[in-house]
């Protein structure tokens, strides 16, 4: 059965630490621990004597003082990794772990895990190839030298950068390496483990390499277990759930997050509040209980993301001089069917199809795959629709030879909205209300990543109020507005009321309008 050595870098909190090794070892786990030498070190030593008795917990051989970015953190991994490999022979994965994460499953599900999936769980992304490395330095990381801490030498570390490439001093990545990056917090086997030390003692040039190299905590591990070990035992990806806010920090757990935590698919979570009491007293005894019971629906990501994105809406994309300069043509006419429901606007504008001569498209901005014509690169993506979107629909129109179209937006796209409006072309919308209820909220959310199927009734509960506001919100958006030409039909309506606003619209006799209000099953889910 798998036996896990938790390797655990620190530098603070020394009361918590020794509750964090408590809880692990409880269950016959092991721990390694470095503790940072610019901690005091009476702290280190309150952390020694209280674990001193505990055969499952170790130390680093040595203590140094760690810093962001630099070679220290991997040097002190190391030292925490061979202590763990000589104290506990019986181990079988080793798992990196800081003083702010803690387990969001039990061990006993944690062991059948690593068990039954026989895996390295580490980031390992092509350095040059992949994205990873959003802004700032990238190939400069590796081809200069870095002597000195950006955070704490600043004016050294730039100084010493500009020189070496103001005189092109450059050196050249270790050629038998693929250089790869990603998180530093990993799960690695007991032999892959071994052969990463096996590498620290005979590749010295790859060591030289690594010690100037800029943040190489996201290079070492996650190239030399690419190097040593096949891909096809290579998971790529951490099992410590974390995420990161628009400026690059890491979002903090409170005690409120404890049923979000569980559901995600990960067996530890970084990182959780130092003043979170419940959240650690509630994950502490989860780690010792024997729960297996875990429904994975993973939507902690795409939550966090459509939550904080709420009260920061504005136009995704900035007004360019070739699209405010053209016009779609001043006698063209655009109408826009705008629907939360996309089914229901898909019906109508087949029954717009249907009964009258009016091309009409479907959620092209909003939807890859929408039926459209074939109009070359410029439709090839919802970004470049987007745009590109007045190019897009003089193309349309000039396809079907029309002065008048018909497409859908949803209710989000107030941007598209106001831009379409803007032009001197004519321009309607059609405002489709229907009634939310609970379980359409619920299948939208799970739609949209904001939950899964496994996602729990209580979270549920938690979720739909800020969804139901926020498609309320889009709506009210809409209105304050103030479009010419907006029309509204609503599912509490009845044909006969429908039909008016639809006639308006379209500019269609009543009974066409009346025929298209009729449309059988409109509003159904």
């Amino acid at each position: 059965m798998a036996k896990i050595a938790f390797i655990l870098l620190c530098h603070k909190d020394p009361d918590a630490i020794i509750q964090q090794a408590r809880q692990l070892t409880a269950v016959g786990d092991c721990i390694a621990i470095h503790f940072d030498a610019r901690a005091p070190r009476e702290a280190y030593d309150r952390i020694q004597t209280a674990l001193a008795d505990d055969p499952n917990v170790a130390f680093a051989s040595r203590r140094i003082r760690c810093g962001w970015g630099e070679w220290s953190l991997v040097q002190a991994t190391l030292y925490a990794v061979e202590a763990a490999v000589a104290a506990f022979p019986r181990a079988t994965h080793f798992y990196m772990v800081s003083g702010d994460c803690m387990a969001i499953k039990s061990a006993s599900f944690a062991h059948d895990f690593l068990d039954r999936h026989d895996k390295d769980y580490i980031e390992s992304f092509d350095f040059f190839d992949s994205d990873w490395i959003k802004t700032g330095f990238k190939e400069e990381r590796l081809i200069y030298w870095h002597w000195f801490n950006e955070r704490t030498q600043k004016r050294r570390f730039y100084w010493s950068f500009w020189a070496q490439r103001r005189f092109g001093i450059t050196r050249q990545v270790p050629a038998d390496l693929q250089v790869m990056i990603g998180s530093q917090w990993w799960c690695l086997r007991r032999r892959t483990i071994e052969a990463v030390l096996d590498f620290t003692r005979t590749r010295r040039d790859v060591m030289r390499f690594f010690r100037t190299t800029w943040i190489p905590d996201e290079t070492f591990f996650q190239t030399v277990v690419r190097h040593l070990i096949p891909g096809k035992e290579i998971e790529t990806r951490t099992m410590t759930f974390l995420m990161f806010t628009d400026y690059g920090m890491p979002v903090t757990f409170f005690n409120d997050h404890y049923d979000l935590l569980l559901a995600q698919d990960a067996l530890f979570a970084r990182k959780i509040s130092a003043e979170a009491k419940e959240l650690k007293a509630r994950l502490g005894a989860l780690y010792a209980s024997e729960r297996q019971d875990f429904r994975i629906s993973n939507e902690g990501r795409n939550l966090f993301t459509f939550l904080t994105g709420r009260g920061r809406i504005g136009r995704r994309f900035a007004p360019r001089f070739w699209e405010t300069e053209s016009s779609l043509g001043r006698e063209r006419e655009l109408l826009i069917v705008t629907c939360k429901k996309w089914h229901v606007a898909k019906r109508l504008v087949a029954a717009i199809r249907d009964q009258t001569t009016v091309p009409a498209i479907d959620y092209l901005f909003n939807e890859e795959r929408t039926d459209m014509p074939d109009l070359g690169g410029i439709a090839a993506s919802l970004g470049k629709r987007t745009r590109h979107r007045r190019a897009l629909m003089r193309m349309l129109f000039d396809y079907y030879a029309t002065e008048r179209m018909v497409i859908c937006l949803d209710t989000s796209s107030l941007d598209l909205m106001q831009d379409f409006f803007s032009d001197r072309s004519i321009t309607r919308l059609l405002e489709i209300e229907c009634a939310m209820t609970d379980d359409y909220l619920i299948g939208h959310a799970r739609r949209t990543g904001l939950a899964g199927e496994q996602t729990s009734s209580d979270a549920l509960a938690q979720i739909l109020p800020t969804v139901r506001f926020d498609i309320l919100s889009e709506a009210d958006r809409i209105r304050d507005a103030g479009f010419a030409n907006h029309v509204r039909i609503r599912e509490s309506a009845g044909p006969a009321e429908n039909a008016t606003a639809i006639a308006a619209f379209l500019n269609v006799p009543p009974e066409t309008a009346g025929s298209i209000a009729q449309t059988p099953y409109l509003f159904a889910d």
